[in-house]
């Protein structure tokens, strides 16, 4: 719902913009239909914007939070780059609505190391202070790099397994001791041995794709091992997993069937040296590179959203709200 101008469309800061009041009317719609058909649109809000941006007014904040509980058959996801900001943010915005998912980004595995404990924390903060997020998200896109979300920092999951709080914790305190308004027993041979953001449930659905190029950034491809792996993650957790594009580079087999030149390449590759990866410009027939490992820049537009030939179109379950009626 906000557009954000950086000194000139993406060069550098710049004066926030706010979009016109015809378009903050277009949800009140969205939702009246929504309830009219007994469903619950995603609505991806401020994708040009970052709703908890520091430079964002704290009223725009509070318009847009007004607008989200004036819209309860809309599911609003509000993803940032700045998770550290959302619980205080939204606190000061009245409280985060009822039907607001939260999300971060991460494209890489130090990114998410970051943000995604920074976005578990949120979850903890909001549920203490009597709101919580309808779901957590995580955006990988642009993936630039392998991310591990079962094996993650602090011994604990992400993902599956662990998410949720059983009561069992090693702590100093006493059976029965009250900690953030509940109450505990000790078990020292019990796994669970924190007390802290990760008791409280983890992301709910994950979001992939390649990057796309802008303006004078060019794109990087996304490995499809590193989408690969994001997804049997989410799939043995139990988690949605989403995968939205290619972007500009796919892989050399089974995604699209380009068509070419059988002697030197009408396209761009890159080729994955383990490390980082290598240019090759148009590529000749008789060049070894490895097919497992390299990617042709085809363009958004023909590199589709297929992974091993499926599109992953899984999202986290929203239960149809019920529409009050008053008797006559």
């Amino acid at each position: 719902m906000h557009r954000a101008e950086w000194g000139g469309p993406g060069k550098g800061n710049g004066t926030r913009v706010r979009t016109k009041d015809a378009n903050w009317r277009k949800p009140l719609a969205w939702n009246a239909k929504a309830a009219k058909e007994g469903t619950r649109p995603f609505v991806f809000c401020a994708s040009l914007a970052d709703v908890f941006d520091n430079a964002v007014p704290e009223e725009w904040r509070r318009d847009l939070f007004d607008l989200i509980r004036a819209t309860p058959h809309l599911v609003w996801l509000l993803l940032t780059k700045r998770p550290q900001n959302i619980a205080k943010m939204a606190e000061k915005a009245g409280g985060l609505p009822e039907n607001a998912a939260i999300g971060t980004t991460a494209e890489d595995q130090p990114r998410a190391n970051i943000n995604v404990p920074a976005l578990l924390q949120a979850s903890a903060d909001l549920r203490r202070a009597n709101t919580r997020p309808l779901f957590l998200f995580l955006s990988c896109e642009p993936l630039i790099g392998p991310i591990d979300l079962i094996s993650s920092l602090g011994g604990t999951q992400w993902v599956g397994g662990q998410r949720g709080c059983d009561g069992y914790h090693r702590h100093n305190g006493r059976p029965g001791e009250i900690i953030h308004g509940v109450q505990h027993d000790c078990n020292p041979n019990h796994p669970h041995h924190h007390h802290d953001e990760r008791c409280n449930a983890g992301i709910d659905w994950v979001i992939a794709g390649g990057e796309t190029d802008q303006g004078e950034h060019k794109a990087r491809p996304a490995h499809p091992d590193w989408l690969r792996d994001l997804r049997d993650q989410c799939a043995e957790a139990g988690v949605a997993f989403h995968f939205k594009q290619w972007g500009e580079y796919v892989p050399q087999f089974g995604s699209v069937t380009l068509d070419d030149d059988p002697e030197i390449s009408r396209y761009d590759w890159m080729e994955w040296t383990g490390e980082e990866w290598e240019h090759w410009h148009k590529p000749m027939w008789c060049d070894e590179l490895d097919a497992d490992h390299s990617m042709i820049r085809a363009g958004k537009h023909k590199t589709g959203r297929f992974l091993d030939s499926i599109e992953h179109n899984a999202r986290p379950a929203v239960p149809a709200l019920t529409l009050k009626t008053t008797a006559p």
